[in-house]
């Protein structure tokens, strides 16, 4: 698939800038660092849908080797790991209506790129992906592993925090592209949990309202460092299962 740039409207371009102008007005002062410097570097801008070709995906391999790849929705796990072990970061083209701008079922085009695409320029967050979905890859018909791995990708690129320079910020996609999450998740009100790979593998998620907790990591390295013990963690868990 390709984007099939020309085939948006001038009111998708409207949306676009309605929803990015509308989550740039609280994002500098809540987001993290590397988030912000990405949404630089990939050249993301108001005034129209980013252009894959032609706009992101040379900038994204000049900092990373990463690119974006079209799909057409949600996709098969085999799949979507696959692409992410190749450093293709599925997304999605179609974009939500002005009657749709704060609730969606599923991903649209400003979640999938907006809210991840700028920390694709980010070398350790890019190496937590590739090897995080190298694990994935190798028990991928595990039905037990595949669902601890989904809650460590929930709990972290869809909706993680990080601690910098002593406060708390965004990084997950997920938040970073929903203007009401982005302000509920900081709030004192709701827990935040160090992030711990054993503690996170055993915690479900859930995908209709915000989160009751959020994990916190204290850097990209840290996240990209925790590779090994996830993948340890699964082998104890299948071969456990494997025995009885």
């Amino acid at each position: 698939m390709d984007q099939a740039y020309d085939k948006y409207t001038a009111e998708d371009h409207a949306v676009w800038k309605r929803l990015f102008e509308r989550q740039m007005e609280q994002l500098p002062a809540i987001a993290s660092r590397a988030y912000l410097e990405g949404i630089e570097k990939v050249g993301f801008v108001a005034d129209h849908i980013p252009n894959f070709v032609e706009e992101t995906n040379p900038r994204l391999r000049a900092h990373t080797g990463w690119e974006v790849w079209v799909v057409p929705g949600l996709i098969p796990h085999k799949e979507f790991f696959g692409l992410m072990a190749d450093k293709k970061f599925p997304a999605s083209t179609w974009l939500r209506t002005l009657e749709q701008l704060d609730y969606l079922e599923e991903p649209d085009m400003f979640h999938d790129t907006f809210g991840h695409v700028p920390l694709l320029t980010n070398p350790s967050f890019c190496h937590f992906l590739t090897d995080l979905s190298e694990v994935a890859l190798r028990f991928i018909d595990s039905e037990e592993a595949i669902q601890r791995i989904s809650r460590l990708y929930w709990y972290t690129v869809e909706f993680g925090l990080i601690h910098e320079e002593g406060k708390l910020k965004i990084y997950g996609g997920g938040i970073l592209s929903s203007p009401g999450e982005s302000v509920y998740c900081l709030s004192d009100e709701v827990p935040k949990i160090a992030f711990d790979v054993i503690t996170l593998l055993d915690t479900p998620y859930h995908i209709d309202r915000y989160q009751d907790h959020y994990f916190v990591i204290e850097s990209y390295e840290q996240l990209y460092g925790s590779v090994t013990q996830i993948a340890e963690s699964l082998d104890k868990t299948i071969n456990k299962l494997t025995v009885y």
